[in-house]
């Protein structure tokens, strides 16, 4: 590859980043500017697969195939190997991630890096097979390997990784997960899909007919309050992971921490009744979080 082919590659997973909602920023102005093109390439390889997933177009045999077909030409951009497909897009996040994996950007961490991105892939092969969690500790691990090697990743990326900062990146990931799958509770149950353990549903006497309905009676709006404050207490455990890093991420991170805690202070306002309103954070909520960026050892 030629420094011009790598070069419109990053600049092509950049545009796909900017170009798809998030509840936290992606690769944004306030990440560290030698990261970013390594952090789009890594939400370019997984906003593709994560959409190979939830093709609800394609059978499920179709959908898994897609996703190995996908682990493949990872395992060869993990040796700095890229054979174009013919798909303009898909061809140029290889492109770029080969790089990544294997240049002198991430060191040694390219193996590890390797290592998490097949736990994404693990991830998203479980959300075509597997539609309901029976316990609060098989959820836990599900976003053990769909949310937390992102956050890993980044301080891969940055050069910022270390066992206790990985850790409290797990705990907001995590957070940050579970509070996108209590926004979508309607929109996941509408295609069949439910993120709340049953486990619990049963310990509050809950009836899943009544998602059916389209509506949370007092049962359900129990068990939600009671997974709302399992998801704000890993936000509050991992929060000092903004502390643990340097330079402008530590930015990047508040702000990622605070736009999460906002849409599950939202949903706690709203009694997490998303059928009638599904919270989200606006542009304008967003810099409304600024000050609080700013003043972050002061809240």
């Amino acid at each position: 590859m030629v420094a011009s082919d790598v070069d419109h590659a990053y600049a092509t997973c950049l545009a796909l980043a900017r170009s798809h909602y998030e509840n936290f920023p992606v690769a944004s102005w306030l990440m560290p500017a030698a990261a970013r093109p390594h952090v789009a390439a890594i939400y370019a390889f997984a906003r593709i697969a994560d959409d190979f997933a939830d093709e609800g177009t394609a059978i499920e045999s179709e959908r898994l195939a897609r996703l190995d077909g996908w682990q493949a030409r990872l395992d060869h951009a993990a040796q700095g190997r890229v054979h174009p497909a013919g798909h303009q897009l898909h061809d140029a996040v290889f492109e770029a991630l080969a790089r990544t994996l294997t240049g002198p950007a991430l060191g040694t961490g390219g193996v590890m890096a390797h290592a998490l991105l097949s736990d994404l892939l693990s991830a998203f092969r479980q959300d075509v097979t597997v539609r309901r969690y029976e316990r609060w500790d098989d959820v836990m691990d599900y976003c053990r390997r769909s949310a937390n090697p992102v956050g890993r990743l980044v301080l891969i990326v940055t050069r910022q990784f270390s066992d206790a900062a990985a850790a409290r990146a797990d705990a907001v990931c995590t957070a940050l997960q579970l509070t996108n799958f209590w926004q979508d509770l309607a929109i996941d149950w509408s295609r069949g899909r439910l993120y709340v353990p049953l486990e619990l549903v049963r310990d509050y006497g809950a009836d899943i007919r009544a998602l059916d309905e389209g509506r949370l009676d007092q049962p359900w709006t129990q068990v939600m309050r009671d997974v709302g404050g399992r998801t704000a207490t890993l936000f509050d455990e991992g929060r000092a992971v903004a502390d643990d890093v340097r330079g402008r991420l530590k930015w990047e991170l508040r702000a990622t921490w605070l736009g999460g805690r906002s849409i599950l202070d939202r949903l706690a306002e709203a009694d997490y009744d998303v059928f009638t309103r599904r919270p989200t954070l606006t542009k304008w909520n967003a810099i409304r979080l600024i000050p609080r960026v700013v003043a972050w050892r002061n809240q």
